[in-house]
């Protein structure tokens, strides 16, 4: 399985230190954000990993080459103006092929998440062994965390392994989820496109499963979280925080 790490954001809440740095490469414990991504990616045998880029994408490229160095094989998706995160992923599929993939945002610390477990989450077959038809089938599974301070409403209800846009309780989308290519037919390359509508328009179809997650995951959005998360042993933010 490949996998895509969002990195073409401009990171505004984070000025001015993504003015001169591109936020994936602000670091956390003395690593780039993105570069948890990547070791954690290699260390789950998924070494494929297609990167997008726009804002001072070049010292991304800069500080992780090809990848070999990681034991990784990175290739990049450049972006002249960022396309969103949907628009991303359509203007890279050429790079991630015809299979499920999965996507992750480069700006989340999440160091303990197993990569190693989404491999298998999209059946084809159900419990039975029997084909599942193309237009049932889940055509994404999305990770959920407890709701963090900054999204106390939550984005997704959960029953049973499948998502809703309704519901109570509602979780945190974790920006960590496994996709169908197929589910980015709509979109041109190069097309701005966000994600969150085309995730909606298929849970409404029954279409997108889940689960929790309940390691540590900071969405690193303000120079305060990012002082925390590398202030001394003892006083990083809980899970979900």
């Amino acid at each position: 399985m490949k996998a895509m790490i969002f990195a073409a954001g401009r990171g505004e809440r984070m000025r001015p230190l993504t003015d001169t740095c591109p936020k994936p490469l602000l670091k956390v414990r003395g690593r780039p954000l993105i570069t948890w991504h990547v070791l954690n990616l290699v260390r789950a045998g998924m070494p494929d990993i297609v990167i997008n880029h726009s804002h001072l994408g070049h010292m991304i490229e800069e500080e992780l080459g090809d990848g070999s160095r990681y034991g990784a094989r990175i290739v990049y998706s450049h972006e002249p103006t960022p396309l969103e995160t949907a628009g991303g992923i359509a203007n890279a599929l050429h790079l991630l092929g015809d299979e499920p993939f999965l996507a992750v945002s480069g700006d989340i610390y999440a160091p303990y998440f197993d990569f190693s477990q989404v491999k298998d989450v999209l059946k084809d077959t159900d419990a039975v062994g029997q084909p599942i038809p193309p237009e049932k089938r889940d055509i994404a599974w999305l990770y959920l965390t407890p709701n963090p301070w900054h999204n106390p409403d939550g984005d997704f209800g959960l029953t049973m392994y499948t998502l809703s846009n309704d519901g109570n309780p509602k979780w945190n989308f974790s920006n960590i989820g496994v996709y169908r290519p197929e589910m980015f037919d709509g979109i041109k390359p190069g097309e701005v496109s966000r994600l969150g509508p085309l995730m909606r328009k298929f849970i409404d179809l029954g279409r997108i499963g889940g689960e929790i997650y309940d390691g540590q995951w900071v969405n690193v959005g303000t120079v305060r979280q990012l002082e925390e998360l590398n202030a001394p042993p003892g006083s990083l933010p809980k899970a979900g925080a």
